[in-house]
C-alpha cells in the first residue's frame, strides 16, 4: 500500500501507538505496516515511546526522541495528552519517504518488516538460542533464510554474504541447497546474531531494491530455483512465503504471537501454492476439488488427470493451507472439510506437505 495511500495513514500511526485506532481504519494500517518497512520502524519507535510515557517516564520519552527528530531543547511537562501529542507530531514529521515494489515483491517485503521488528524486541543479548525448527535455534533460522535468499539474489547478479563452497556435482536440487544451508549455518555461528542479522537486512534490501521488484515485465521472466520453474515474480512471492512462515517459527518458539499476512498478500501466497501442488500431482492422479475459503476471498480449482470426473472435495482455510504446503501440518491433522473418495484427498494433503523444503 504505497503512494496516497501511504500518505493517508499517517495519522493513524500515532493512535496505533497510543491504542486508539478506530476498528474500521485497523485492517488498512495493519496491511500497510506490513507492507512498509519505514511506517513499521515508525510505528516500532512511537510505541516504545508511549510505553515509557506509561511508565511514568514522560519527560525522558519525549526528550528521547525529541534530540533523535528535532535536535531541540525538549520543554518537559509531566505527562499527559500534550506531552504525547507533541511528541507523535514530532516523529510523523519526519518520517523518510516509503520504498515502492510492485505487488509481486508486496508478500516480500511484508515478511521481510515483520521478520525485522521481531528481530528487534530480542536485542544482543535475547533468546538467540532457542530452539526453534528441525535443529536450529533463533539465530541459526535466521542464517538459514539468509541462505534461502540466497538464491535468487545470486540469479539476480548480486554476491553471496558468505563465503560459496564448491558443491558436489550430479546431486539432486534438495541435496546442494541442504548443504549451502549447513555451509551458511555453520559460517554464521562464528559471527554473533547481530551481524547475522545484519548480513540478512542487507540481502534482502537488496532484493527490494533490485529493478526485478519493481518491474512486472522484467520479472516475468521464467527461472528455475529449488526444483521449480517460475517467472522471477513467483519467486519473490515464495520468498515472502518462507520468510513468513521461518518468522512465525521464531515467534512461536518465543512465545510471541505473528500475524497472519494481510488477506491480500495471503491470497496470493495461496494461488501460488495451489499451483505448485498441481504442478506437483501426477497427471494421471484421481481428481479433486480443491476448496481455500476464508480471509476475505474463497478460491476452488480441480487438481489432478483433466479427464476423469472428481472423486472427491476437499475445503481448507487460506492459512490451514499454507501452513501444510510448509511441513507446518501433518496433512492427517491440518483442519479440513472432505467429501468423497477420501484415498483420493489424502493423497492430495500427503503431496502437499511433501513439496516443503522450509
Amino acid at each position: 500500500m504505497m503512494g496516497s495511500d501511504h500518505e493517508g495513514v499517517r495519522d493513524l500511526l500515532g493512535a496505533w501507538a497510543l491504542g486508539a485506532v478506530p476498528p474500521a481504519d485497523e485492517p488498512r494500517l495493519l496491511g500497510h505496516l506490513a507492507e512498509c518497512e519505514w511506517c513499521a520502524d515508525e510505528a516500532e519507535r512511537l510505541r516504545d515511546t508511549v510505553r515509557l510515557l506509561d511508565g511514568g517516564d514522560a519527560a525522558l520519552a519525549y526528550e528521547r526522541i525529541d534530540r533523535a527528530a528535532t535536535g531541540e531543547t525538549a520543554v518537559h511537562e509531566d505527562g499527559g495528552q500534550e506531552v504525547r501529542g507533541r511528541l507523535l507530531a514530532s516523529v510523523l514529521a519526519r518520517r523518510p519517504a516509503a520504498p515502492s515494489v510492485a505487488g509481486h515483491a508486496a508478500p516480500y517485503a511484508a515478511a521481510v518488516a515483520g521478520l525485522q521488528a521481531l528481530l528487534r524486541e530480542l536485542g544482543d543479548r535475547g533468546p538467540w538460542s532457542t530452539p526453534v525448527v528441525h535443529d536450529w535455534d533463533v539465530h541459526a533460522t535466521v542464517a538459514h533464510l539468509l541462505a534461502a535468499d540466497e538464491s535468487l539474489a545470486l540469479r539476480l547478479g548480486h554476491r553471496a554474504r558468505t563465503p560459496l563452497g564448491e558443491q558436489p556435482q550430479d546431486v539432486s536440487w534438495r541435496t546442494i541447497w541442504a548443504n549451502r544451508t549447513d555451509e551458511v549455518i555453520a559460517y554464521e555461528r562464528a559471527h554473533s546474531p547481530a551481524q547475522t542479522v545484519a548480513s540478512w537486512r542487507e540481502q534482502s534490501a537488496a532484493l527490494l531494491a533490485d529493478p526485478h521488484a519493481t518491474d512486472t515485465e522484467l520479472a516475468a521472466q521464467a527461472t528455475t530455483l529449488l526444483g521449480v520453474r517460475l517467472p522471477i515474480a513467483d519467486h519473490y512471492v515464495v520468498r515472502g512465503f518462507e520468510t513468513w512462515i521461518h518468522t512465525d517459527d521464531i515467534g512461536r518458539a518465543l512465545g510471541r504471537p505473528v500475524p497472519v499476512p494481510p488477506d491480500p498478500l495471503l491470497w496470493r501466497m495461496v494461488r501460488l501454492g495451489v499451483r505448485i501442488l498441481d504442478l506437483a500431482l501426477a497427471e494421471d492422479s484421481v481428481p479433486v476439488l480443491l476448496t481455500v475459503a476464508g480471509h476475505g476471498s474463497e478460491g476452488e480449482w480441480v487438481l489432478g488427470g483433466e479427464h476423469d470426473p472428481v472423486a472427491a472435495e476437499l475445503v481448507l482455510d487460506p492459512v490451514g493451507f499454507c501452513l501444510l504446503l510448509a511441513g507446518r501440518y501433518d496433512p492427517a491433522e491440518v483442519p479440513r472439510g472432505l467429501a468423497g473418495d477420501g484415498r483420493a484427498a489424502r493423497s492430495v494433503l500427503e503431496r502437499a506437505a511433501r513439496i516443503a523444503w522450509l
